[in-house]
Order: structure tokens, then C-alpha cells, then sequence
């Protein structure tokens, strides 16, 4: 069995050294032997069991090993590291240690190729450089309006009705993305475009890494396909218009240091990656923090009262007054710490390091995982327990900066992260100065983890309008 499964992982290893010469080759498994941990089960490791609840296993391996341990995933070793410093060490990375390519991209490199996410160092600079002019104030501005358009009438219709909150929030945040990311028209072509995403994000955490037939990454790679074919035509038209206001098209003409135009290729790449980022975090975030909501009415009340101080029930927000939100801006922090939307963010060591006492070779697969420094009481007093006040200033500035790291940090710090906020904060505002949400007493969704969290049954909740 030992013998057939190094040969399994030969070939696995050999095939990813063929697609990508560029990589650092792989650590050996004997380099890392040093390294407390656990092997699981043949070939899978302990795969599935990080998959079905990625926080209890590092709960566990934390307590018997401590904030350095090695797991063995999809059949290769990677050593995990704990907590706020890790987090520091690996995502600032101001010492260049680390790949964010090679990390992501035995996970991804098939569906979202070149997506920011996967570039290092200067390519990466350089993009994300160029791709900034879609988030400046101007063009927020814009997307502020189409959000909160788009929200009004859809929110409204839910006053009254006991719905199954995660697809119809997923709906919503479909059409609004197919109008403010992409510029056309919420209809057939949008849910296609659905269709292939949640497809290329299921596969990302298939077990069957090849994209054979009927497989989730058979299906993966095909949606990755037909969203190249979608975007690629349209590039030249955008640049042609030229006036387009939808993200899309500020990618369409966004430029270099150097004058230079993206590629039509590096355009639908990034496209993809960021429609994915956005559309199903956003979901996943927004139905935390409703979950959240229908759990506290006290703050549920305090959150409506600042939204009305903000802006009248059916008029929506203007962009300026996206700041007033202050307290709705710490629910929504405290749920992102509850339920981390990326549980676990990897990289590749390009060089040797140390860190907690051991030594670790170049090539090492390194996680640090989110979801377990959100719950580490050294920064979090009585973790389990919800609690937005954490996020004032005070007690902000008081905390290490690396112990809430939802949208990563460092150079790849989500680069939409104020465009969350300002959906966030549109969405709620139309939620709860017009409905009141609820839940069956007793009432606890599953919850599951990847490959971006969701309540397995929709989480259902009763809107009752405020006038009840």
C-alpha cells in the first residue's frame, strides 16, 4: 500500500513540475519529518476530515502540537502555522518568503488562472496597480447606485415571507453583479454565468484533481471555458464604447505604469477571479451576518436605528452616507470573525525559515488559517461568544493587527474589500429598516465550511414586516 501510494504521488508530483517549471520544487516528506502532525489516511491524508470542519481540526491539532504542526491533504504535506504572528509572517511577508501562486494554484490554477490572487511580487504589483482604477471613488460611486437600484425592489419582496435566506441572497447578489461587475442585463446569460461559477468553486475543493468527466472538476473546467468564451469578444467592444461603467469595462481600459492595455486573456482572468471573489464571499458574509442579526434583536434594533438615522426606508443610501454605518460595520466585522469566509489561506515556501522553533525547507506547502486565529482566546476573550464592540477603536488598536484577517493582508489583501463593505451596507439598510428578522426558537443551521462557508439548509428565516 506505502509503495503504490509514493508512486501515486510521484506521478502527481512529476505532472505539476511539467505544467509549472517555474515552481519551487516540493519539500521531500523526509525534510519535514521533524514536524509534529498527523499522516491520516493513505493518499487522502487527513483531506476529508480538514473539509468537514476545518476549525475543530485545528482546534485539535493546536492542543496536541501546538501553533506549528504538519497535515497531510490531497496527498502532499503542508505545515500549518497558528495564530497572529503566523498570520503576519506568511500574508505581510515582508521578507518575500512566501508564493501566493504556487500556494493557490495547485487548488485553483485550473479554473482561475492568473487571477490576482495567483501572481507574485512584481506581476502582481503591477496588475493590481492597474486594476485599482475600478475601485477608485468615482466608479464606486457609480456601483453604489446600481446596488442600491438593484437591491431596493428584490429586499422589499421579501417583507411578510419565510424564506431560505443563503439562495436568495445568492440571487440577488447575482443580478447585482451582472449589472455592476459586468454591465448587462440580469437574465438567461447571468444565470449561465452563475451556473459556471458555483460549478469552477465547487471543483476547487474536489478531491479528483484532474478534470475528468463527470467529475466536479470535469464540470469546473468546463464552466472556466465557457466564461472565456463569454468574456474574451467582449473586450474590444468595451474599449471601443469606452464608457461603460460596470467593473468590466473599467478592466477593459485599464492601463500600466507603462501605458500599456491588459490582454483580453489577462482581462477574462482577472474578470473570473474577481466575479468569483466577490459574488460568493459576499453571499457567504452577508448570510453570517444575517444569521447574526436574527439571533440579537438588541442589536438588530440598533442597526435599523442607525440606518434610518442614515437614510429613509425605500430611498436607499447615498455613497456618502456609507460612512455613518459605523456600528453596522463592527456586526458585520464580528460576524466575519464568527464564520471566516476563506478558512484556511495557503502559500509555498520559496526559501528555508524558521518559525516556532523549527526549521522549514523551501518548497513547503504553508497555511494559516483564519477561522482558527478568529477563535484563539490570547486575542479573542470568550471567543464563542458574538460580540461587535470588539471592533471599536480602542479595542481595534489594542489587538494585534494580524488576528482578524477575513480578506487576507499584506500586498493581497482582498482588493474589494471596500466594495463588500459598501454592498453590505446597502443590502442591510433595506433589510432592516423595512422587515424585522427572525428564527424558529432552537432553530441552528449546519453549517458548512468550503469551499466558502454556507448553512447546508439556506437558513431559513421569517421576514416580518415592521408594522407587525
Amino acid at each position: 500500500m506505502r509503495a503504490d501510494q509514493e508512486r501515486i504521488m510521484a506521478r502527481a508530483l512529476a505532472h505539476e513540475e511539467a505544467a509549472n517549471p517555474h515552481w519551487t520544487r516540493r519539500a521531500d516528506s523526509a525534510a519535514l519529518a521533524a514536524i509534529p502532525g498527523a499522516d491520516g489516511l493513505p493518499i487522502l491524508g487527513s483531506t476529508l476530515e480538514v473539509l468537514r470542519d476545518p476549525a475543530a481540526f485545528s482546534r485539535r491539532m493546536y492542543g496536541a502540537h501546538g501553533p506549528v504542526y504538519r497535515v497531510k491533504s490531497f496527498g502532499f504535506d503542508t505545515v500549518a502555522l497558528a495564530g497572529a504572528d503566523a498570520n503576519e509572517l506568511v500574508l505581510f511577508d515582508r521578507d518575500k518568503l512566501f508564493s501566493s501562486e504556487q500556494g493557490w494554484g495547485p487548488i485553483l490554477n485550473l479554473l482561475f488562472p492568473r487571477g490576482l490572487m495567483l501572481l507574485d511580487f512584481e506581476k502582481h504589483r503591477v496588475d493590481r496597480r492597474a486594476l485599482q482604477a475600478a475601485f477608485k471613488p468615482e466608479p464606486m460611486r457609480a456601483y453604489a447606485e446600481v446596488l442600491r437600484d438593484g437591491a431596493r425592489d428584490r429586499i422589499a419582496g421579501w417583507a411578510g415571507r419565510d424564506i431560505r435566506f443563503y439562495p436568495e441572497i445568492k440571487q440577488l447578489t447575482l443580478e447585482l453583479a451582472a449589472t455592476a461587475f459586468l454591465g448587462i442585463p440580469f437574465g438567461p446569460d447571468a444565470q449561465k454565468v452563475n451556473q459556471a461559477f458555483v460549478d469552477m468553486v465547487q471543483a476547487s475543493v474536489g478531491v479528483v484533481r484532474r478534470p475528468l468527466p463527470f467529475t466536479q472538476m470535469g464540470r469546473g473546467v468546463k464552466g472556466r471555458a465557457f466564461l472565456v468564451d463569454y468574456f474574451g469578444p467582449m473586450v474590444e467592444q468595451r474599449r471601443a464604447d469606452g464608457s461603460g461603467e460596470d467593473m468590466f469595462s473599467q478592466f477593459c481600459r485599464a492601463q500600466r505604469e507603462d501605458g500599456s492595455l491588459l490582454t483580453a486573456a489577462e482581462i477574462v482572468d482577472h474578470m473570473n477571479f474577481l466575479m468569483m471573489a466577490a459574488h460568493d464571499t459576499i453571499t457567504s458574509s452577508v448570510t453570517s451576518m444575517a444569521w447574526y442579526l436574527a439571533q440579537h434583536s438588541d442589536w438588530q434594533e440598533r442597526l435599523r436605528a442607525e440606518s434610518l438615522s442614515a437614510a429613509p426606508a425605500g430611498e436607499g443610501l447615498a455613497y456618502d452616507d456609507l460612512g455613518k454605518l459605523e456600528e453596522t460595520e463592527m456586526f458585520f466585522k464580528e460576524a466575519l470573525r464568527m464564520i471566516a469566509p476563506v478558512p484556511s489561506i495557503p502559500r509555498r515556501a520559496l526559501r528555508d525559515f524558521s518559525f516556532g522553533g523549527y526549521d522549514i525547507p523551501a518548497g513547503t506547502a504553508v497555511s494559516v488559517s483564519p477561522s482558527f486565529t478568529h477563535m484563539m482566546a490570547e486575542y479573542w476573550p470568550d471567543p464563542e461568544r458574538f460580540d461587535p464592540t470588539r471592533f471599536t477603536p480602542d479595542q481595534v488598536k489594542a489587538r494585534h493587527r494580524f488576528a482578524w484577517v477575513p480578506f487576507g493582508g499584506g500586498a493581497h489583501m482582498c482588493l474589494g474589500l471596500h466594495f463588500a463593505y459598501m454592498q453590505m451596507k446597502i443590502i442591510v439598510h433595506h433589510m432592516l429598516t423595512r422587515m424585522r428578522l427572525e428564527i424558529e426558537p432552537g432553530y441552528a443551521p449546519e453549517w458548512q465550511a468550503w469551499p466558502i462557508p454556507k448553512p447546508k439548509d439556506g437558513l431559513r428565516l421569517r421576514m416580518a414586516p415592521l408594522d407587525r
